[in-house]
């Protein structure tokens, strides 16, 4: 159990750097203010009018960095300090959650994966760890490899495998997201040269914590699957 404390304590350091990086490119960018002026409502707004996307509403959501978009109600939801905000921060992120609505519109088919996935990955992510535990704790109470703790473990594996393909899945669904943003803001012209290098320095970290989560449990998965297996053996 030592090496997986390990393993855990490792990634979770991993991802707090990444997220405080984010956070201070956040607040660096938010200091660099639109030549046009318009706040992330009105970009999001007005990428979303340049798809032809008439059904999708923006909102703001309380919070920081919480910023997101809900496919069941069709609502791009931005942060307080993006909503109202008139910097490349907050440009990139509103239309990075429109990439996602764009996505939406145009069954993107790894965010139409991602979806299914949800309701599978909600029930199971939380409990996985614990299956899995169970299992092997069965397996050397019993003294029995390949008894009922066995197949326990391995049923435990498979939802972990769940919430690690969708951790997988989601990767390319963001980085689509940011590149769709980055491509409108530039086509039409939407912020400066150096409004589009914030931009997009932003959305480059924003991703990183994607990448990171998604390492993180393949890592949690294979480091259970070796005890499984090597507790069979």
């Amino acid at each position: 159990m030592m090496t997986y404390y390990i393993l855990i304590g490792g990634i979770a350091l991993v991802s707090w750097l990444v997220s405080n990086k984010l956070k201070s490119k956040f607040k660096k960018y938010s200091q660099v203010h639109l030549r046009n002026g318009m706040s992330g409502a009105e970009i999001a707004q007005k990428m979303l009018d340049d798809h032809g996307i008439r059904d999708v509403k923006v909102i703001s959501t309380p919070g920081m960095l919480t910023d997101h978009y809900n496919p069941k109600n069709k609502t791009v939801n931005l942060s307080e300090g993006v909503y109202s905000q008139r910097n490349a921060a907050a440009a990139a992120v509103a239309a990075h959650e429109c990439g996602h609505a764009v996505q939406h519109a145009q069954a993107y088919e790894w965010l139409t994966m991602r979806s299914k996935l949800v309701p599978v990955v909600s029930v199971t992510s939380g409990m996985s760890t614990w299956v899995v535990f169970g299992g092997i704790a069965l397996m050397a109470a019993t003294g029995v490899a390949g008894g009922i703790g066995f197949y326990i473990a391995v049923a435990g594996l498979v939802m972990m495998g769940m919430a690690t393909l969708f951790s997988f899945v989601t990767l390319p669904v963001e980085y689509d997201a940011s590149k769709r943003a980055l491509v409108w803001l530039k086509q039409k012209n939407m912020v400066s040269q150096q409004e589009y290098a914030g931009a997009e320095d932003a959305l480059k970290w924003a991703a990183r914590t994607y990448l990171v989560a998604a390492l993180g449990a393949l890592a949690s998965l294979l480091y259970w699957a070796l005890q499984v297996f090597g507790s069979r053996d």
